[in-house]
């Protein structure tokens, strides 16, 4: 027998495997996501705008950010001055200030928000900018990490990551600091 029949010959008689278990549904009795979304979000040391007090992003961005000079966007229809369209590589976004990104999803009980590389353009825009502002439907706030986990099409966005405030890190000399490897702040603009 060759190789190859050999093969053909175990995939076509493998075994049944047992039938897969059902999840529960871990759904959540929490009364109102959204108010504990906007909780969530400030005790891990973000803020949360809503879109309605501001005539346009625009408006907010020189509210929260005066002056900053060095504003990338991915946010469909406000551009930002850094034209993304010509960025070649994730080095020339060393100098955002503030990167402002649409996010699919928020989880009311951590805070968290879904950014996929989709959204982002480049995976590292999150991280890199000094501020991160992510605009967020007020529709598009789950429970739990399980409800979100269910809604992420990853196979769709590709890489995606779930950013909870700002960046933090307590390891050094065990006193917190703000923005070590990331954002220094963080705000969720909720349309």
């Amino acid at each position: 027998m060759s190789k190859k029949s050999i093969l053909r010959a175990i995939r076509q008689n493998q075994p049944q495997g047992p039938p897969l278990p059902d999840l529960p549904s871990f759904a959540s009795d929490a009364p109102e996501p959204l108010a504990a979304f906007q909780a969530m979000v400030a005790a891990m040391g973000g803020q949360v705008a809503h879109a309605a007090d501001f005539p346009d992003l625009g408006a907010l961005v020189s509210a929260y950010f005066p002056g900053e000079t060095s504003v990338a966007s991915t946010v469909p229809g406000f551009p930002g001055n850094i034209p993304m369209q010509d960025i070649a590589s994730p080095a020339e976004l060393e100098t955002v200030g503030l990167a402002l990104i649409p996010a699919q999803w928020g989880v009311a009980e951590n805070g968290a928000v879904w950014v996929s590389e989709k959204d982002s353009l480049f995976r590292v825009l999150p991280f890199i900018a000094q501020h991160l502002i992510v605009v967020l439907a007020k529709d598009r706030i789950v429970s739990n990490m399980h409800e979100a986990y269910q809604r992420v099409q990853i196979d769709e966005t590709g890489f995606g990551v779930f950013i909870a405030g700002p960046s933090k890190t307590a390891d050094i000399e065990q006193a917190l600091v703000i923005g070590a490897q990331g954002a220094r702040s963080f705000t969720v603009v909720l349309e």
